[in-house]
């Protein structure tokens, strides 16, 4: 019987994780499943495959997660998805490598330390009065924020966040706000579902830990799944799994926010067919390889 672990996190109080819902269809289809914390000592090669879910503290402990992604993939284990697909994943300035890929993109100005003149500069380069400013390794919307032009308050508090560590600048989206992020699934290249994220009252970040909500699409628009599927194709190899958010400009187009293929949360609850679906398509890739 093939075993199965999908990497999580140590302490999952407060995270809306589901993956637990993929366990029962892969027990039919012949697997043990098991959720692993991903930094606790392990054994790697009493699995046949290791997933990446819920890593949700990697971006804090960069080193020793590559580590052990290391350890996995030298084990007898597969690692899902491909570890130099997620190593290119890690820091967002592939966003430009798929923009030269011709991929519209959010604005993005990248730093590797942040000056008061830099935040002045995109203010301007944007012709916009409100940026956001995060770090290029991160998760969960982790030190992301929300700029107003004038709030020099606000600039001091970014100038110590980010005096020693590499941030990108864009301009704030106001559809983020007014319609919310849309996020298109995939397994193993084909798209599974779409949901659309949108804020909380008076936030301006769509993750549901952040007081985000979620509403499935059944019937994405054409041009947001062409969108999607660009992105996808534009990559250098096929994923096992990716999530694509993108966002509507005012020119009605959709530009990509970006492209998740570490940990994606998949939203398994908003789509009664995607955890069977994952389930098939981890039991048809292992049979392939067999």
């Amino acid at each position: 019987m093939p075993r199965c672990a999908f990497l999580s996190i140590t302490n999952t109080e407060g995270w809306f994780i589901d993956d637990n819902l993929v366990h029962e269809p892969l027990k039919k289809l012949g697997w043990e499943v098991f959720n692993v914390p991903w930094n606790i000592e392990t054994d790697w090669n009493t699995y046949d495959l290791v997933i990446i879910r819920s890593t949700w503290d990697y971006q804090s402990n960069l080193e020793q997660f590559s580590e052990v992604l290391k350890e996995i993939n030298d084990s007898k284990a597969i690692l899902l998805n491909n570890i130099e697909l997620v190593m290119w994943n890690i820091n967002k300035n592939y966003l430009f490598e798929i923009e030269n890929n011709g991929i519209e993109l959010v604005q993005t100005i990248i730093k590797p330390y942040l000056e008061k003149s830099d935040i002045e500069n995109a203010f301007d380069k944007f012709n916009n009065n409100e940026l956001i400013i995060k770090p290029t390794i991160s998760a969960n919307a982790d030190d992301t924020f929300r700029i107003v032009k004038g709030d020099f308050n606000s600039f001091e508090k970014l100038l110590s966040v980010f005096e020693d560590r590499e941030c990108m600048i864009q301009p704030f989206m106001q559809n983020v706000v007014e319609e919310g992020e849309y996020s298109l699934i995939y397994f193993n290249g084909e798209l599974s579902h779409t949901i659309l994220k949108t804020v909380g009252a008076g936030d301006y970040r769509v993750q549901e830990e952040h007081g985000g909500g979620v509403t499935t699409i059944e019937t994405p628009e054409k041009m947001l799944v062409s969108s999607a599927d660009k992105v996808i194709h534009s990559l250098f190899e096929k994923p096992f799994y990716a999530r694509v958010d993108l966002v509507r400009t005012l020119n009605n187009s959709f530009a990509l926010m970006e492209v998740e293929l570490i940990e994606p949360s998949l939203y398994f609850r908003f789509n009664s067919k995607s955890a069977t679906t994952f389930a098939k398509c981890i039991d048809g890739f292992w049979k392939n390889m067999n």
